[in-house]
Protein backbone atom coordinates (compact mmCIF):
# COMPACT_ATOMS: atom_id res chain seq x y z
CA UNK A 1 0.00 0.00 0.00
CA UNK A 2 2.37 2.40 0.80
CA UNK A 3 4.37 1.42 -2.49
CA UNK A 4 1.36 2.49 -4.52
CA UNK A 5 0.65 5.77 -2.33
CA UNK A 6 4.32 6.54 -2.73
CA UNK A 7 3.82 6.24 -6.88
CA UNK A 8 0.92 8.17 -7.00
CA UNK A 9 2.88 10.80 -5.03
CA UNK A 10 5.64 10.83 -7.35
CA UNK A 11 3.67 11.17 -10.29
CA UNK A 12 1.55 13.87 -8.28
CA UNK A 13 5.06 15.87 -8.11
CA UNK A 14 5.98 15.25 -11.40
CA UNK A 15 2.67 16.41 -12.99
CA UNK A 16 3.18 19.25 -10.52
CA UNK A 17 6.56 20.15 -11.97
CA UNK A 18 6.06 19.51 -15.66
CA UNK A 19 2.66 20.74 -16.32
CA UNK A 20 2.25 23.98 -14.77
CA UNK A 21 -0.97 25.85 -14.41
CA UNK A 22 -0.12 28.59 -17.10
CA UNK A 23 0.47 25.73 -19.88
CA UNK A 24 -3.18 24.57 -18.22
CA UNK A 25 -4.74 27.69 -18.43
CA UNK A 26 -3.42 28.13 -22.21
CA UNK A 27 -4.53 25.20 -23.11
CA UNK A 28 -7.76 25.41 -21.31
CA UNK A 29 -8.39 29.07 -22.87
CA UNK A 30 -6.95 27.77 -26.59
CA UNK A 31 -9.39 24.51 -26.61
CA UNK A 32 -12.38 26.61 -25.43
CA UNK A 33 -12.13 29.23 -27.85
CA UNK A 34 -11.68 26.54 -30.80
CA UNK A 35 -14.86 25.10 -29.95
CA UNK A 36 -16.82 28.06 -29.33
CA UNK A 37 -14.89 29.99 -32.85
CA UNK A 38 -16.09 27.04 -34.86
CA UNK A 39 -19.83 26.69 -33.94
CA UNK A 40 -19.84 30.70 -34.20
CA UNK A 41 -18.73 30.17 -37.86
CA UNK A 42 -21.49 28.11 -38.84
CA UNK A 43 -23.63 30.48 -38.03
CA UNK A 44 -22.61 33.50 -40.50
CA UNK A 45 -20.85 34.65 -43.64
CA UNK A 46 -18.80 37.03 -44.26
CA UNK A 47 -18.05 39.63 -41.49
CA UNK A 48 -20.71 38.13 -39.07
CA UNK A 49 -23.73 38.44 -41.56
CA UNK A 50 -25.74 35.98 -39.49
CA UNK A 51 -27.18 33.68 -42.53
CA UNK A 52 -31.15 32.51 -42.31
CA UNK A 53 -30.34 28.93 -41.90
CA UNK A 54 -28.93 29.99 -38.28
CA UNK A 55 -31.81 32.32 -37.51
CA UNK A 56 -34.14 29.30 -38.44
CA UNK A 57 -32.30 26.95 -35.99
CA UNK A 58 -33.17 29.53 -33.57
CA UNK A 59 -36.79 29.18 -34.68
CA UNK A 60 -36.82 25.58 -34.86
CA UNK A 61 -34.27 23.26 -32.73
CA UNK A 62 -32.88 25.46 -30.72
CA UNK A 63 -36.01 27.88 -29.60
CA UNK A 64 -34.96 29.53 -26.13
CA UNK A 65 -37.76 30.83 -24.50
CA UNK A 66 -37.02 34.24 -23.48
CA UNK A 67 -35.68 36.01 -25.99
CA UNK A 68 -36.48 36.10 -29.99
CA UNK A 69 -34.98 33.34 -32.14
CA UNK A 70 -33.37 36.36 -34.30
CA UNK A 71 -31.99 37.94 -31.35
CA UNK A 72 -30.86 34.20 -30.03
CA UNK A 73 -28.90 33.95 -33.31
CA UNK A 74 -27.18 37.20 -33.23
CA UNK A 75 -26.46 37.07 -29.63
CA UNK A 76 -25.32 33.99 -30.24
CA UNK A 77 -23.04 34.49 -33.46
CA UNK A 78 -21.48 37.63 -31.60
CA UNK A 79 -20.72 35.56 -28.48
CA UNK A 80 -19.07 32.98 -29.75
CA UNK A 81 -16.64 35.24 -32.28
CA UNK A 82 -16.07 37.76 -28.96
CA UNK A 83 -15.14 35.48 -26.37
CA UNK A 84 -12.73 33.04 -28.12
CA UNK A 85 -10.80 35.87 -29.63
CA UNK A 86 -10.39 37.21 -25.69
CA UNK A 87 -9.62 34.12 -23.95
CA UNK A 88 -7.14 33.41 -26.72
CA UNK A 89 -5.33 37.03 -25.51
CA UNK A 90 -6.20 35.84 -22.29
CA UNK A 91 -7.98 39.48 -21.50
CA UNK A 92 -10.94 38.95 -19.31
CA UNK A 93 -10.40 35.69 -19.00
CA UNK A 94 -12.78 35.11 -16.03
CA UNK A 95 -15.62 36.91 -17.36
CA UNK A 96 -15.29 34.89 -20.69
CA UNK A 97 -15.36 32.31 -18.81
CA UNK A 98 -17.93 33.45 -17.04
CA UNK A 99 -20.04 34.60 -20.02
CA UNK A 100 -18.80 30.78 -21.99
CA UNK A 101 -20.33 28.92 -18.51
CA UNK A 102 -23.68 31.22 -18.71
CA UNK A 103 -23.66 30.00 -22.38
CA UNK A 104 -23.48 26.47 -21.80
CA UNK A 105 -26.05 26.54 -19.22
CA UNK A 106 -28.30 27.36 -21.55
CA UNK A 107 -27.46 25.01 -24.31
CA UNK A 108 -27.71 22.56 -22.28
CA UNK A 109 -31.00 23.64 -19.87
CA UNK A 110 -33.31 24.67 -23.23
CA UNK A 111 -31.65 23.14 -26.59
CA UNK A 112 -29.42 19.62 -25.60
CA UNK A 113 -30.00 17.91 -22.63
CA UNK A 114 -28.72 14.90 -23.26
CA UNK A 115 -25.58 16.08 -24.45
CA UNK A 116 -24.10 17.35 -20.70
CA UNK A 117 -21.60 14.94 -20.74
CA UNK A 118 -19.80 17.28 -23.72
CA UNK A 119 -20.99 20.30 -21.80
CA UNK A 120 -19.51 19.27 -18.28
CA UNK A 121 -16.11 18.84 -19.94
CA UNK A 122 -15.99 22.75 -21.41
CA UNK A 123 -17.80 23.47 -17.90
CA UNK A 124 -14.72 22.22 -16.06
CA UNK A 125 -12.60 24.22 -18.46
CA UNK A 126 -14.79 27.48 -17.88
CA UNK A 127 -14.44 26.53 -14.11
CA UNK A 128 -10.60 26.35 -13.82
CA UNK A 129 -10.27 29.80 -15.71
CA UNK A 130 -12.99 31.64 -13.53
CA UNK A 131 -11.08 29.92 -10.43
CA UNK A 132 -7.95 30.31 -11.48
CA UNK A 133 -7.40 33.08 -14.16
CA UNK A 134 -5.65 33.09 -17.73
CA UNK A 135 -1.89 32.59 -16.46
CA UNK A 136 0.69 33.91 -16.71
CA UNK A 137 0.76 33.81 -20.67
CA UNK A 138 -2.17 36.19 -20.91
CA UNK A 139 -2.66 40.02 -21.01
CA UNK A 140 -4.50 39.83 -17.94
CA UNK A 141 -1.31 39.12 -16.24
CA UNK A 142 0.70 41.56 -18.52
CA UNK A 143 -2.20 44.52 -17.24
CA UNK A 144 -2.06 42.79 -13.52
CA UNK A 145 -5.74 42.35 -13.74
CA UNK A 146 -7.08 39.45 -11.22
Amino acid sequence: MNTIRALLQMLADIGRRFIPHDLLALCARVSLAAIFWQSGQTKVTGWLEVTDSAIALFETEYALPLIPPVWGAHLAAYAEHLFPILLVLGLFTRASGLALLGMTAVIQIFVYPSAWPTHLSWAALMLYLIAHGGGRWSADRLLRWP
